[in-house]
């Protein structure tokens, strides 16, 4: 026991030190299958997630001055520097209590030709009006004077800790969030469009995972970013381990207003993007996308009446594979050696929902309503009461 313990506390520390929070297997939480380097989305080559975090003020929600918990984040599947290079894509709904723009292009087409966009359900609309604007000024058709794009932007309702009604989402969040968009490591938690999240009876937001895995000879990368703002308390599940049950007495939910809501225990959304390098067409990816809601369900998550439960996977093969004028010629992965992406998916979207939480930080929003981080000694206690602290 206290060698486990001596363990935990240098890794806790040399976590501090690089400036990098921990994360759910820093903790000891176990998890199966291989990461990337960054057990992140961003493993897959050319993926790029950038960040607009909005935070500002306290206590009584004044409609349109705050406080203001939100945020938007961007990803681009080829880097922000290729511009307009399409993916292979295709996406799914658990359930539609929720938004996502520009999908029934995706699955007509087969192509997804733009970034992802992900912020609060009230400001979609500010979002897309904004990408579309960065469209022009960036020249992202390389000199097409004659385009139409459909941008894909999905939300989470954070109204219960930002001042929703309040529009604070403005196009200069948007830019922001694009310019952000990097490579390598990124933050997890409250930040970007997860920023006022909850989830499963906790602070939840923005999280992230990777796995690597090889088919004949052949290695394959599957990413997943969430944007978690889900589920009721009683059915989370770390590793096995009914969390929620053992904590159901500690930390919940503090609701001062607004007085009147509709909210169910269990209610909210989760958006998901998965990105893989395998060479996916769009049906599969179709297969992908339908594999998402066995990670969620994992965790906790059963599809609410009152939840947006929406995926999208997108392949970063096949890179010339869009052409406008001839024919081209692309590969493709046998549907029965698909075993492995579907498996690489469920674990990668379990793995990233947990970061999401164990990352964020307890937050205080409008009204005093006040979401308490997931907290980590005590998840250590009760894995470690199960045997499934991982030493």
């Amino acid at each position: 026991m206290k060698r486990t313990l001596v363990i935990l506390i240098v890794v806790l520390i040399g976590s501090q030190i690089k400036g990098q929070k921990p994360r759910a297997r820093d903790l000891g939480v176990p998890f199966d299958g291989e990461t990337g380097l960054f057990n992140a989305i961003t493993d897959v080559k050319g993926v790029e997630v950038g960040y607009s975090t909005i935070i500002s003020g306290k206590g009584e929600n004044i409609v349109g001055k705050g406080p203001v918990r939100t945020g938007v984040t961007a990803i681009f599947p080829r880097g922000k520097a290729k511009k307009f290079s399409p993916v292979y894509a295709n996406w799914y709904s658990l359930n539609g209590n929720g938004e996502m723009t520009g999908t029934t292009w995706v699955t007509e087409s087969g192509f997804m030709e733009t970034p992802i966009m992900i912020t609060n359900t009230n400001s979609v609309g500010v979002v897309r009006d904004a990408v579309l604007k960065w469209y022009v000024d960036t020249d992202w058709y390389s000199g097409e004077d004659w385009w139409y794009t459909y941008p894909v932007v999905a939300e989470t309702y954070d109204g219960f800790l930002n001042d929703i009604y309040g529009f604070h989402v403005k196009e200069k969040h948007v830019l922001e969030a694009i310019q952000d968009a990097k490579s390598g490591k990124i933050a997890e938690g409250n930040i970007g469009g997860g920023t006022g999240m909850m989830c499963l009876g906790y602070k939840g937001g923005t999280g992230t995972s990777s796995r690597v895995f090889k088919i004949k000879d052949e290695t394959y990368t599957v990413g997943a970013l969430v944007q978690s703002n889900f589920g009721a308390k009683w059915n989370l599940s770390i590793a096995g381990v009914p969390v929620g049950v053992e904590l159901k007495d500690t930390l919940n939910y503090k609701f001062n207003g607004p007085p009147k809501s509709r909210r169910q225990e269990g209610d909210g959304s989760i958006i998901v993007i998965v990105a893989t390098d395998a060479l996916l067409l769009p049906h599969q990816l179709k297969r992908i996308a339908q594999r998402i809601p066995l990670g969620v369900g994992i965790v906790g998550g059963r599809g609410s009446n009152g939840s947006g439960d929406i995926f999208l996977a997108f392949s970063t093969a096949n890179e010339n594979a869009f052409n406008r004028n001839e024919t081209t010629t692309v590969k493709s992965m046998p549907n029965d050696k698909l075993m492995p992406v579907f498996e690489a998916t469920v674990q990668a979207v379990e793995e990233a929902i947990i970061n999401a939480m164990v990352a964020a930080e307890t937050m205080e929003g409008i009204n005093g309503n006040t979401a308490y981080a997931l907290p980590h000694d005590l998840l250590r206690e009760t894995l470690k009461k199960y045997n499934r602290l991982k030493k």
